[in-house]
């Protein structure tokens, strides 16, 4: 009996720690990758400010090649919503909005995800000019893990999950832009 409740305790204390743990982590990341595509700032502006482009470099639109998708408003403008449904785990239900755009240099976006989870996230794309046929591409994503699931956050590595992602899209990207 001392042995069960022994046992008992140590899990009492074990998720109490994690309980104390997440109140003074940090809920919230930020993550950004950039690559430099061998194009003119304005080319490589006007191709990623259309959210349907994503469809051809985004490693999330081509995890389901069966997802569906849904639009409205005008793509390249602010407001334009891109909706996604998949039965794929991975993918889930979601949309994405133009919320800002400073034109050639920045794209402002709010990320509505429904299924598995629902959250609201934002990201970001921006160019800067290197040379006259040289772009840096910037794209960033920023989250929030909520308590008390933030404690999870140096096991998962959502930073570089989500990193890796960003810079397999920027790379396929850029192979797409310099080939144009």
């Amino acid at each position: 009996m001392k042995i069960i409740k022994k046992i008992i305790l140590g899990l009492v204390l074990l998720v109490a720690l994690f309980l104390i743990a997440g109140l003074f982590m940090t809920k919230d990341y930020a993550v950004e990758r950039e690559v430099t595509i061998n194009q003119p700032k304005d080319s490589v502006f006007q191709f990623v400010k259309f959210v349907k482009n994503q469809d051809q470099y985004s490693v999330w639109s081509k995890l389901d090649p069966k997802m569906k998708h849904h639009y409205s408003g005008t793509d390249g403008a602010v407001g334009f919503v891109s909706g996604w449904e998949s039965l794929d785990k991975n993918v889930g239900v979601g949309e994405q909005e133009i919320k800002k755009i400073t034109e050639g240099e920045r794209i402002d976006f709010e990320l509505r995800f429904k299924v598995p989870m629902e959250s609201t996230e934002n990201a970001y794309m921006t160019t800067e000019a290197i040379s006259a046929n040289q772009t840096k591409v910037k794209w960033g994503f920023n989250g929030t893990m909520p308590f008390p699931w933030n404690v999870l956050k140096p096991f998962i590595g959502i930073e570089d999950m989500i990193g890796k992602d960003l810079q397999k899209g920027l790379d396929n990207m850029k192979v797409i832009l310099e080939k144009q």
